[in-house]
């Protein structure tokens, strides 16, 4: 049943914070919220299709893409962060604050009852305070994140030189998480990321601006979590904050009932893994998001070949690659064409994840990925590189879910690391331990009643303030 409220929600352009919010739209929708989804045109062209039925309760908004200084040099049609290199996204937060402009305009006709934004969003906090319209952040990364880096005055000002001095303050879990944890970032880590929070780029808003800012002038904060997998987590983070924390659930989007695949390609390749033995394959996928080098791809490819595990590789043709034939290393399909596959280009993911053949993942541990991959009950084999994707792993490991991969103290790995780390998840004695855990975490992860109830509550909160 339909309500009166409407919420405009408005992601960060990059796919892996748009597909949270708009699976977060859709269980809104779902729940009977009217709900305007806001991007750009082409992001919201290549958003999957909503089913009739909530149709007529999300409206998807197209802010025209703005205008660029050709000295940024943004390609055209790059609109999110996938479309782009690592070093073009400053350019692509200019354009997304000249949206405030077009956003304010459509908050000012429409008068919604909420606005829920990014951490990208420092804007929005002064066009809901001139309409008199209430914010909430939505984070989509784990609680384990925001535990971490903890109350948005640790952002800036004295609270960040307190706190935040340095790349190594990075590496250790904070003070404020007071029970046992390995929880933090290693040295490498600490050192990619630390200038992308806390230095200067072409917007002129470091992006530890952006998120404090917008922390500290929403009503509340959702959190893409629960506490039946973070709970120690979720308390710090409720406990450090000043306002309230409400977790959301995982969001687990939906399993396919049924493969509807019509690519010759992908159907030979479903062909393959049917005739595979039960939860014998290992799927590898780091998604849109993770640039790698070509040094990186060949150490994945040759300990994947040295693991002489069947394998089933999703893989996005790098920059660096002039055509698919340039991606991996020389005769590697012919060597491993027994017992692997390796797909250039986009992949039905979710269908590949539920295939039954499928028993482990070797990935970026990004929180989207943690979620989508879980629910299946597979074992974990985590290789992190950007974001929170760290702090993820070694939560994941701490809780006896995943085999991190051993790196070097400048965060290179090698393929002997690759492949030791599958056959330990995959057929070693530890490994068949994590199996079965990851089997009782999925009993969490799957449990659509479970996440649906955080979604009643969520809009409990907005409706009178109570979650």
């Amino acid at each position: 049943m339909a309500s009166d409220l409407h919420i405009v929600i408005f992601p960060w352009s990059a796919f892996g914070h748009i597909l949270p919010f708009f699976h977060f739209s859709k269980a809104l929708a779902e729940a009977g919220v009217h709900v305007s989804f806001v991007s750009t045109p082409r992001n919201i062209q290549r958003l999957p299709a909503i089913s009739p039925t909530l149709a007529p309760l999300i409206n998807l908004v197209e802010l025209p893409f703005p205008a660029l200084d050709v000295k940024y040099g943004l390609p055209e049609g790059a609109e999110a962060t996938a479309d782009i290199p690592a070093e073009k996204i400053q350019y692509l937060k200019i354009a997304y604050d000249l949206l405030q402009h077009p956003f304010k305009q459509f908050v000012a006709e429409k008068s919604p009852n909420w606005i829920i934004v990014d951490f990208c969003s420092h804007w929005a906090v002064d066009i809901a305070k001139e309409y008199g319209i209430p914010l909430i952040y939505l984070s989509i990364f784990s609680g384990v994140m925001g535990a971490f880096m903890g109350h948005p005055g640790y952002f800036v000002g004295d609270g960040q030189k307190r706190y935040w001095g340095s790349p190594e303050s990075l590496t250790s879990p904070p003070e404020w998480i007071t029970f046992p944890s390995s929880v933090a970032f290693r040295s490498y880590e600490a050192k990619n990321m630390y200038p992308g929070i806390y230095g200067e780029n072409a917007s002129g808003i470091r992006d530890a601006e952006r998120v404090a800012k917008t922390v500290s002038g929403c009503q509340a904060i959702a959190v893409r979590s629960c506490i039946e997998f973070e709970g120690e987590y979720m308390d710090v983070y409720q406990k450090i904050m000043s306002k309230q924390v409400i977790p959301i659930g995982l969001l687990p989007p939906e399993k396919p009932e049924e493969r509807e695949i019509t690519d010759g390609t992908w159907n030979t390749i479903f062909e393959w893994l049917d005739n595979q033995e039960h939860e014998s394959v290992v799927f590898v996928g780091f998604g849109s998001e993770c640039k790698l080098t070509k040094d990186e791809v060949y150490e994945i490819a040759y300990g994947l070949e040295l693991s002489k595990l069947p394998f089933l590789w999703a893989l996005r043709k790098p920059n660096w690659a002039a055509t698919d034939l340039d991606v991996l290393p020389p005769e590697f399909n012919n060597k491993t064409s027994e017992k692997g596959i390796v797909s250039i280009g986009w992949a039905p993911q979710l269908e590949l994840l539920s295939h039954p053949s499928i028993g482990g993942s070797l990935f970026h541990s990004g929180w989207g990925s943690v979620i989508e991959t879980l629910q299946y009950g597979h074992c974990l084999i985590v290789l992190p590189f950007i974001a929170d994707q760290g702090l993820n792993a070694r939560l994941l490991v701490e809780k006896g879910l995943a085999v991190e991969v051993d790196r070097k103290e400048d965060g290179s790995f090698t393929r002997h690391d690759i492949a030791k780390s599958l056959r330990l998840a995959m057929v070693s004695e530890e490994g068949s331990q994590l199996k079965t855990r990851a089997k009782d975490a999925a009993t969490i992860f799957q449990n659509r009643k479970l996440h649906q109830d955080y979604i009643n509550r969520f809009v409990k909160y907005l409706k009178d303030g109570v979650s």
